[in-house]
């Protein structure tokens, strides 16, 4: 069945008795289920009569500016997480959902609560947990900014060797340097520049010392441009 709405005290008292043994809606780690709960709840739990809902929504908040690159379909709604009907027992006297079933013993609270009758060894394995997740999302690291550039390398006149001329090209090798596809293209008086693209690490290649190395072939190149660049 999941979740119903949390704008009434039995909606949000069935989110309380499900994360009573959760740190996660969905999980043991912050996702997109987390997300939709959180924004679906217009108030803050009140903790005195939802203890395990308003720890869950303070410790969900800490991670209110990543909301956007946590894993999960953040397409579904919140009404797609939660207990299934076998899960809920429900009071038809008073029209309130009661308790959920106890989860099996070696189901782990890997994140604990902030109970008083938390004990030490739940406290331990939570500061392990959020340690180990911590280091995870620090040790990540942002791809390399590279850019896609068009060069283009003028002969001499037309007697030059243009196969030389790219062969001498190509063989500059670079780390973060990557040729690409080539074409002879026109640019006057039957004088035909070499067009070449390539695909370079912005922090590792230097465009300027880039052509400064074609330029060292003096034999056949008497300059060069930069005819188009893009960000990838």
């Amino acid at each position: 069945m999941g979740f119903t709405d949390f704008d009434s005290e039995s909606g949000l008292t069935l989110l309380n008795n499900w994360v009573k043994t959760r740190s996660y809606v969905n999980g043991y780690e912050p996702s997109q289920a987390d997300v939709k709960c959180f924004q679906a709840i217009k108030t803050k739990p009140d903790s005195a009569k939802l203890p395990h809902a308003a720890r869950w929504y303070k410790h969900i908040a800490s991670f209110e500016s990543e909301f956007s690159s946590l894993p999960g379909d953040p397409s579904k709604p919140h009404t797609a997480y939660g207990p299934d009907s076998s899960e809920v027992t429900v009071n038809t006297a008073k029209g309130t959902e009661k308790d959920l079933t106890e989860e099996d013993d070696e189901d782990v609270d890997l994140f604990g609560s902030d109970d008083e009758e938390e004990d030490a060894e739940a406290a331990r394995i939570r500061d392990e947990r959020l340690a180990e997740y911590k280091k995870k999302k620090e040790g990540k690291t942002k791809p390399a900014a590279k850019s896609v550039v068009t060069l283009a390398v003028k002969p001499w006149d037309d007697e030059t060797d243009m196969k030389a001329l790219e062969a001498a090209v190509r063989s500059i090798e670079q780390d973060g340097l990557v040729w690409g596809a080539s074409k002879l293209v026109p640019i006057a008086f039957g004088v035909k520049a070499l067009q070449i693209n390539l695909v370079i690490e912005d922090d590792k290649v230097s465009l300027d010392e880039l052509q400064d190395k074609i330029a060292e072939d003096e034999d056949h190149v008497q300059s060069s441009d930069v005819m188009a660049m893009q960000k990838l």
